[in-house]
This record gives structure tokens, C-alpha cells and sequence, in this order.
């Protein structure tokens, strides 16, 4: 008998992107609202030293700190490395060097990238100054980059004390948090995500304990042993517990409020989730017993909806509540 070849194991670009917002606390505050207008801030220490970036506690005592001073824009490359190949949001799009600069005045260094034509041209020790963005918004974004300056350090001047007020001063931030990666879901879910195209479900059984899982994980979560054994389930299964979503997400086109729920399907020992629809979601309860509804071309069931069985006793999907 010929052997049946194993399904092609799935692979796809993947990114996980949204907002970090926060709020800003006086230092905090203080520091990127000087940004925008061009004035480096630091907080000093009860021992005396200086920190650029500033910080609220002293990262040795944890005393709060509230004494802000400034320093130059003018400081010292401690440490760098060469970004030959800038990726997206960077702060320049040509290769440039990523730098630790101790700014005058300062006893901290500040991370930043330094415009120079390659890493021939980067060195420790050497002397760099702050590059203004032309437009500021009260952002680390304010200063663009670094670039290289033939000057001394300052006269002895020293950080000077800074009351930290400004007009109109920035209160919170908005980061961009981006991550992107190529994601592979094994050999067991490729197998249950090529089953799907076919409108099957597909899990795995455990050799030791017997449990079908679905999703399949490749090995029985209870015993730790690996699954291979595919096992048709479904299509039909019961509710055992749901939520109801009242908060419109983005960019997802289903009215508010709609019904997400853990359904067990027939066979299976774990339960997955999904939308039900066609019913009223005040008429959703645990033991519903439902099936999937496909629409033309896709790759999973849109929805879930009631088959007009009876409810499923509660001891029949108890153990999967």
C-alpha cells in the first residue's frame, strides 16, 4: 500500500501591530516636552550624579527624583555598532550607527543613532552633537540623530538647574508597537488548517490517554506525549460556556453585541471557539448544540449556528466547561 505524504507544513508572514499609550509623570513630561523645545533634561541624583534620560526613582536607592537640570547637546560616543540595514520606523533610512552618547554634563548615556558615511567613520571617544527634527512634537522622535562635531567639551559650566515648566507641556505619548515575524503552525495544525479547506476538522489522538484534541498540538498537553493519529470530528458540537462581546472591534465587520463561544465538538476533548450567529444572543446558553456555516471560498467556518436538537445534558460536556 502506498503511503500517503504528509501535508505541506504552512508558513506565512505574520505582524502584531496596535497603539501603546501612556501617561507621562512630571519628569517624564518635563524631559519630552524640553525635546520640543530643543532643551535636554536630566535629574540629579542625591549623590550628585546626573541622569540623561531621566528617570522618577534612583535606579541604586530608589529615592524619588524631582531635581532636574540641563545639560548640553554636545556629548561623547561611550559605545556604538553599525546598522547596515535600517528597517522601518528607524530613525534614518541610510546605514547608520547606533551610539551610547554621555551628553555634557550628564553621568548616563542616551541611545540614539549618529549620521556618518559608514563604520569607518564611527569611533569611540568621538565627539558628536544633537540634530534637531524641523518639526518637534515633544518626542525622542525631536532629536533626529546625532552627527559628528569638532568641538571641545563646554567650559565648566555643568548642568544647570531647570524648573521643568514649559507652555503647553506633553502629557502622554502614543508608541507604535510593531512586531513583524514569519509564523509556522507545526505539522499538526498544517494538517488541521489543510483538513479545513476541505470543510473537515481534524484532531489528534493521544496514545497513552485516548483524548482527541483539536486544534491538535502535536502532543497530548495531559500526558506529554507526541499525537499522530488524525481523527475526524465534528461537524456538529455543543456550547459550554460564551461570552457576549458588547465593545465593536476594529476593522471586524460584525454588529455589536454577537456571541463568542467554546464549542466541543462531537469527538473531541477540547473545546475551540467561534461566533454563533443566527439566534439572539440573549438566547445563548451552555448545551446549545450547533453547526458551521461556510461561506463560498472560505478557509474556516464563518459562524456557528443552532441545529434545532435538543440542549446536551450538562454531563455530557461537563468535563470540557
Amino acid at each position: 500500500m502506498a503511503s500517503v505524504p504528509a501535508p505541506e507544513v504552512l508558513r506565512a508572514p505574520l505582524v502584531v501591530e496596535f497603539p501603546f499609550t501612556r501617561s507621562l509623570g512630571p519628569v517624564q513630561s518635563a524631559f519630552l516636552t524640553g525635546l520640543r523645545e530643543r532643551t535636554v533634561l536630566g535629574v540629579r541624583t542625591g549623590d550628585g550624579r546626573t541622569l540623561v534620560p531621566p528617570v522618577e526613582y534612583d535606579p541604586v536607592t530608589a529615592e524619588e527624583l524631582r531635581d532636574l537640570v540641563e545639560v548640553a547637546a554636545t556629548g561623547t560616543v561611550t559605545t556604538w555598532a553599525w546598522n547596515h540595514e535600517p528597517r522601518r520606523g528607524q530613525p534614518l533610512g541610510t546605514p547608520f550607527a547606533w551610539v551610547l552618547v554621555t551628553l555634557d554634563g550628564a553621568d548616563t548615556a542616551l541611545l540614539h543613532a549618529l549620521d556618518v558615511p559608514g563604520p569607518e567613520s564611527v569611533r569611540t571617544g568621538m565627539r558628536v552633537r544633537v540634530r534637531w527634527a524641523a518639526e518637534r512634537v515633544g518626542a525622542i522622535t525631536d532629536i533626529a540623530c546625532f552627527e559628528p562635531y569638532d568641538g571641545t567639551r563646554g567650559a565648566d559650566r555643568g548642568p544647570q538647574a531647570h524648573p521643568g515648566e514649559f507652555d503647553e507641556p506633553v502629557t502622554g505619548i502614543v508608541a507604535p508597537a510593531r512586531l513583524d515575524y514569519a509564523y509556522s503552525p507545526g505539522r499538526a495544525q498544517s494538517a488541521y488548517l489543510h483538513a479545513l479547506t476541505d470543510r473537515k476538522t481534524v484532531g489528534e489522538r493521544c496514545p497513552a490517554c485516548r483524548k482527541v484534541y483539536v486544534p491538535p498540538r502535536g502532543a497530548c498537553p495531559t500526558c506529554g506525549v507526541a499525537t499522530e493519529e488524525r481523527v475526524e470530528v465534528g461537524p456538529r458540537g455543543t456550547v459550554t460556556t460564551y461570552c457576549i462581546v458588547n465593545i465593536k472591534a476594529k476593522n471586524l465587520d460584525i454588529e455589536v453585541p454577537y456571541v463568542y463561544a467554546h464549542i466541543a465538538l462531537d469527538g473531541a476533548d477540547l473545546a475551540l471557539h467561534a461566533r454563533i450567529a443566527g439566534i439572539p444572543y440573549d438566547e445563548v446558553r451552555m448545551g446549545l448544540r450547533v453547526e458551521p456555516v461556510w461561506t463560498d471560498g472560505g478557509r474556516y467556518p464563518d459562524h456557528y449556528r443552532p441545529t434545532g436538537e435538543p440542549d446536551a445534558d450538562y454531563d455530557t460536556y461537563k468535563e470540557l466547561v
